[in-house]
C-alpha cells in the first residue's frame, strides 16, 4: 500500500501494492475501518504520530460509525486529519479493492 499525502490538492493518495490485503466486511468491522488502519500503519511508517478514532467521539456532528485518522495531539500547531468523505455514498475499503486506489480528504494546519 503506497499511501502520498498530498497537500497542495488536500488528499491522502492511497493506491494498491502487490500484496496488499483485500478490505470486506466482517461481524465487527466494515471494509472501510480495516483500510484505515492499514492506511493509519503507513502513515506511522512515515513518521506521523497518528490514531484512528470515531469522529462524533471528538465531537464532530456525523455518523456514529464514521471514523477517521487524525494527529494523537490536536492542540500541537502541526496537526493532520484525513477521513472519507464520501463515507454516506462508498466504503472506501470496497472502493480500494475494486479500483487499485482511493483518495482520502485530508485537512491540516502545518
Amino acid at each position: 500500500m503506497n499511501v502520498k499525502l498530498n497537500f497542495y490538492k488536500h488528499i491522502c493518495e492511497v493506491t494498491k501494492e502487490k500484496g496488499d490485503p483485500y478490505f470486506s466486511c466482517s461481524d465487527w468491522s466494515d471494509a472501510e475501518s480495516t483500510f484505515l488502519y492499514h492506511v493509519k500503519e503507513e502513515l506511522i511508517k512515515q513518521g506521523y504520530d497518528v490514531i484512528k478514532k470515531r469522529m462524533w467521539k471528538d465531537g464532530h456532528l456525523v455518523d456514529d460509525t464514521m471514523q477517521y485518522i487524525r494527529s494523537r495531539d490536536l492542540l500541537s500547531p502541526t496537526w493532520i486529519i484525513v477521513y472519507n468523505s464520501n463515507y454516506a455514498v462508498r466504503d472506501a475499503g470496497e472502493t480500494f479493492n475494486k479500483n487499485g486506489f482511493y483518495n482520502l480528504t485530508l485537512d491540516f494546519n502545518l
